[in-house]
């Protein structure tokens, strides 16, 4: 799968007349090499995957990091570094660099420090912008990476439920972050275990839980925290962040109320919000562009009275957004094979309804991957 890949960049590159390509933003590492969970910018240790059209490939990375690159990378060389030796991650750059006339980076993912030194000795005329390239070879999924997302959706099918399970009057936020995490790790796990060889995938959840409950409904990436829910309230949550099953990210979101509605208004901003999402799905299918689907749910929105809303939907795979947005302006034609985070969404002062799934393009439509209710009915959470 990752030799597949480098070798489909390679020919692109060859046929940009791109004599070398520095790739930098660590998803499109792990997409060409399966080298991932390394220490990356933020502590100051850059990783370089170093492409050429020629066929060589060289990893830089950290000495600390050496085994576990060894392990996962698929490439031809490891450059190690270690801090304070010698010119550290510079070493190999000139070199390779050298002969090349026209050197594609990704300029929003290429870190400072990194850029600064190839502007040092690089024409800015030999620099092109690689993100396209990479963006394009992403939108469309491969079979494997199509059984990635379905297993994912499943991870997020455990996370909702179990959620929905401890959402209560009297329990604490956090608490529901809790199940969620616990939820989806064992999933996850059981995944792992059946279908996949790779031992070394953690599948633990992280990142932290989005959710927010009460008066605190309208805040969009709210955390969890250690409020109090009381019956009545609404109570919104998202697994945006934590959707990440084998490294494949999905969109998912929920809002619920505890017992009923205690605000009888919110039940009609959350119909809406519903409303939206389908009118979203029944545009959603290959030939139409990005931006018609997204005009579709907006039309809904607006027709009802509300603000124009955020965009419809992003793809997703490897990263949290990718190519194509479902937004205005947008006009990617959608084909098979693409994965998309759907959200249907109103917000006013008080209250703010949001749902959303995940789904794959199909021949003739689409493939839900993620599933939990939504009608007003299955919302409200009895008992609590």
């Amino acid at each position: 799968m990752f030799t597949e890949r480098m070798t489909q960049l390679q020919t692109k590159l060859a046929a940009a007349n791109i004599d070398v390509a520095l790739i930098t933003d660590d998803d499109n590492v792990y997409y060409l090499t399966g080298y991932y969970d390394y220490l990356h910018m933020e502590f100051g240790r850059p990783t370089i995957l170093v492409v050429s059209k020629d066929g060589g490939t060289l990893l830089i990375t950290p000495t600390i990091d050496l085994v576990m690159a060894e392990a996962a990378a698929r490439v031809d060389r490891i450059a190690p570094w270690n801090d304070g030796a010698g010119k550290e991650w510079r070493e190999e750059l000139p070199a390779v660099l050298k002969n090349a006339s026209s050197i594609a980076i990704e300029p929003n993912h290429m870190p400072p420090l990194v850029r600064t030194y190839v502007d040092s000795f690089v024409d800015a005329g030999a620099l092109v912008n690689a993100t396209s390239i990479l963006a394009d070879m992403r939108m469309i999924k491969t079979a494997e990476e199509l059984q990635l997302a379905r297993h994912a959706g499943q991870v997020a099918n455990a996370m909702m439920a179990a959620g929905k399970a401890v959402i209560a009057d009297g329990v604490p936020e956090y608490e529901v972050a809790i199940a969620t995490s616990e939820a989806g790790t064992r999933k996850a796990a059981q995944l792992l275990s059946a279908h996949y060889e790779d031992a070394a995938m953690s599948p633990s959840t992280h990142f932290l839980q989005i959710m927010a409950s009460g008066k605190e409904i309208t805040k969009t990436h709210h955390r969890a925290t250690t409020r109090i829910m009381k019956h009545g309230e609404p109570v919104f949550l998202c697994f945006c962040g934590m959707t990440n099953f084998h490294r494949f990210k999905l969109g998912f979101d929920r809002t619920f109320w505890i017992g009923e509605i205690a605000d009888k208004s919110q039940a009609a901003v959350y119909e809406v919000a519903v409303a939206s999402q389908q009118a979203a799905l029944n545009a959603l299918r290959p030939g139409v562009t990005a931006e018609s689907v997204h005009a579709a749910y907006a039309e809904v929105i607006q027709d009802a009275g509300y603000d124009y809303p955020f965009r419809c939907g992003r793809a997703t795979g490897f990263s949290f957004l990718e190519k194509p947005q479902l937004v205005t302006g947008d006009t990617t034609i959608l084909q098979p094979g693409m994965v998309f985070a759907i959200d249907g969404s109103v917000a006013v002062d008080t209250f703010r309804a949001q749902v959303g799934d995940s789904f794959i393009i199909t021949e003739d439509g689409y493939e839900a991957i993620t599933d939990h209710p939504k009608s007003l009915e299955d919302v409200i959470i009895l008992g609590a």
